[in-house]
């Protein structure tokens, strides 16, 4: 299992776009993946779940997976974070 946190920085926070990519760049793994908020943990590949979060800008995720390509999951997923979602 990999665990790494990281800051929403984009302006709008994940929005409806951002969480659409953010689903589907997840959805390319076949790791488990889930994205935790405070006490909130849901399915990375889930947009309700996403967005049912409300993550504002200057908000600390956690990405978890757990699967074998893992690490490459996580890697990506924080690519996509510090990219700003292409904003």
């Amino acid at each position: 299992m990999v665990e790494k946190t990281i800051e929403i920085t984009n302006p709008s926070g994940l929005h409806a776009r951002p969480a659409a990519l953010f689903v589907q760049t997840a959805g390319k793994f076949t790791s488990n993946i889930w994205i935790k908020v405070g006490d909130k943990k849901v399915n990375a590949k889930s947009i309700m779940g996403l967005i049912s979060l409300a993550v504002s800008k200057g908000t600390s995720i956690t990405i978890i997976a757990d699967g074998e390509d893992e690490e490459l999951a996580v890697n990506e997923i924080i690519d996509l974070v510090t990219s700003g979602f292409g904003e």
